[in-house]
Parts: C-alpha cells; structure tokens; sequence
C-alpha cells in the first residue's frame, strides 16, 4: 500500500493544528474544572455585621454547590480600601472575591486617590441581597409622617437636626441627600457610631435620625421609635405599611444599601460566569432566603453587567452628594 508524500506544505499545516489541539487542551481543562482551590470572600468589614452575615450565609452555600471550602476573610478599616487592594493584587482566577458595596461607591468619591481604580479594576459577578435604610423619629414626635416633617423644616429653616452616623458613611450621605432632595434647610449632625445614634434619637437629642433599618427595628417595633419612610425604591419586606421616601413625594430619595461580590478585572469570563451562576443558585435557596430575610435583607442576584451598571450609578450618585455638602476628600 502506498503512503501518502508528505510534501512540506502538508507538514506545516500538520504541526500548526496539533499545536492548536495541544493549545486547546489546558483552555478547556482551566474552564471545566474551575474552581480547582478553595475560595476566599475578602470582607472590608469586622465580624459580626450585616455585610458579614450575608457574606458567611452565602459562602455556606457555595461550598455545598461547588463542593470546595468558601471562607471569609475579614479585613475591616480605612474605607475598606485595604481589602479591596488586597483582592485587586491577588491571582485573578476566580478564587478570591471581595465584597463589594455600596460603601464601595462612596469610597470611589470621597477619597482624594485610591491604590486602585474600583471599576477598571473589578469586575462585579452579582448582586447578593439590597437592605434598608429608614426615617425614623421619637415615637411621641409632633411629625407623623415624612411630608409633615418636611413642611415642618421649610416653614423653620434651620431647626430641624438630622442624626446620622460618621461623616461619609452611606447613612451620613443619605441624610444629606434627604436635605438635597427635599430642599430644606436642616443640620446634619454626626454621631460616632450606631448605639449614640439611638440614644440620641431616643432622648431627643435630635429631631429625626436616618440610619440602616436592622439595628433600629427593634426599637421601631418596641414602640420607642416611629418610622416616617424607607428610602429603597420599594417597600421593606419588614415594615410593609411604611411608605418609601418617593411615595412621600420626595421623588430622588431612594438611598437602599446594597452587597454584591467582585473579582479581579482579568478574571477570566467562564470563571465569572460560573459564579454568577451559583451566586444566582443560592440566592434562590429557600433556607438563605430565610436567612438574609432574618437580617432584613432582600436577597437578589444580577448579572455582572447589572452590577457593574449599579456600580457606577452609585459613584456617580455619591461623588455629587458629597461635592453638594462639602464634606472634605480624605
């Protein structure tokens, strides 16, 4: 039988496709196996708090999905920017993430420079869950509801104290933005963390306090505090008989806080998407459901697209709220 010649142009065409098959193979073994390690959630945030939370209720869920160890990290302070950097110097496989949030916005505006662009250097994988923030006022205040206290402010310019916590938290910012869009003339006053804010409200040290919905719920439900409106752009699952902000007439005050997690920029996209995907799964969970509604979060999943879009909405939003009430760039 005779072979067929082996010219040289057949000899050429012959090595480039095996090297092409021999190229394929570790793309296609990267993709199909991923994740290959255990995996980190790197949280800007201490123990304990809602970000944390929902971190660990997920992170419990994905190591059931994808059968490998999913452990959180924390690494609070300085604006969570050293945990962000931390995730942005890190191997870009898929295997660390960083919890991303809306305070990750505000830190986009109210720093002067940050070691890191936060949406050249991310890619967003999704939403995990949006949580309220609420108007809240002594229970025995004069003003029954959010349009009351307005007339009330622009008929006393000046008067009216709004508590908040720490200059250029989200909550310090919203109450800004309560000011902006309500076009009154009000003092902002700053406290040094949430337990003061409560007790400033509640010995009516100020007149109205804007905060985080969980650690006020309980004193909302208690009878010592009286909801005026939430500022998401719907009803919280919780307090379904409060009004939001806009269904009060303040049309621009929607202010929700939100977590989300992120990647490296140069993640590879099939290892995006499978997280996206097994985000999406166990956030459909009926038992982490249950979980994050317990923490008076509405979990929600989102395409990275979604979350990027999100991402720079809120850094647009915040840098003007910031520039708006001069508050300094650190």
């Amino acid at each position: 039988m005779n072979k067929p010649i082996l010219t040289p142009r057949r000899a050429l065409l012959g090595v480039a496709l095996s090297l092409a098959a021999l190229a394929a193979v570790p793309a296609h073994a990267q993709t199909s196996t991923f994740p290959s390690k255990g995996l980190r959630i790197v949280v800007p945030f201490g123990p304990g708090g809602v970000g944390d939370l929902t971190a660990r209720i997920v992170a419990d869920k994905l190591s059931s999905q994808l059968g490998q160890a999913v452990v959180v990290e924390n690494r609070p302070g300085a604006g969570g920017v050293v945990a962000a950097d931390s995730v942005v110097r890190s191997e870009p496989d898929g295997h660390t993430m960083f919890l991303m949030s809306n305070g990750t916005a505000v830190t986009a505006g109210l720093f002067k420079s940050l070691p890191f662009d936060t949406v050249k250097d991310f890619t967003p994988v999704s939403t995990l869950g949006y949580f309220d923030i609420v108007v809240v006022v002594p229970a025995d205040s004069p003003h029954k509801s959010l349009p009351e206290l307005i007339a009330f402010a622009k008929a006393n310019p000046g008067k009216l104290n709004v508590g908040s916590i720490n200059i250029g938290s989200t909550q310090n910012l919203a109450a800004e933005l309560f000011k902006s869009t309500a076009g009154i003339d009000a003092q902002v006053v700053p406290f040094n963390g949430t337990p003061a804010l409560v007790g400033a409200i509640r010995g009516k040290q100020v007149d109205v306090a804007v905060e985080i919905l969980s650690p006020m719920l309980t004193h909302i439900k208690a009878g010592a505090l009286r909801a005026l409106a939430v500022t998401g752009e719907k009803r919280s699952i919780v307090l379904p008989d409060v009004p939001t902000a806009v269904e009060s007439g303040v049309k621009d005050f929607i202010a929700s806080s939100w977590n989300a997690l992120a990647v490296p920029s140069k993640t590879p996209r099939p290892a995006v998407d499978r997280l996206q995907r097994e985000i999406a799964t166990a956030l459909a969970d009926g038992g982490v459901r249950e979980k994050l509604r317990n923490l008076n979060i509405d979990a929600r999943s989102s395409t990275p697209e979604q979350t990027a879009a999100l991402l720079a909405s809120d850094i647009k939003r915040w840098s003007g709220v910031i520039e708006r009430a001069g508050i300094p760039k650190q």
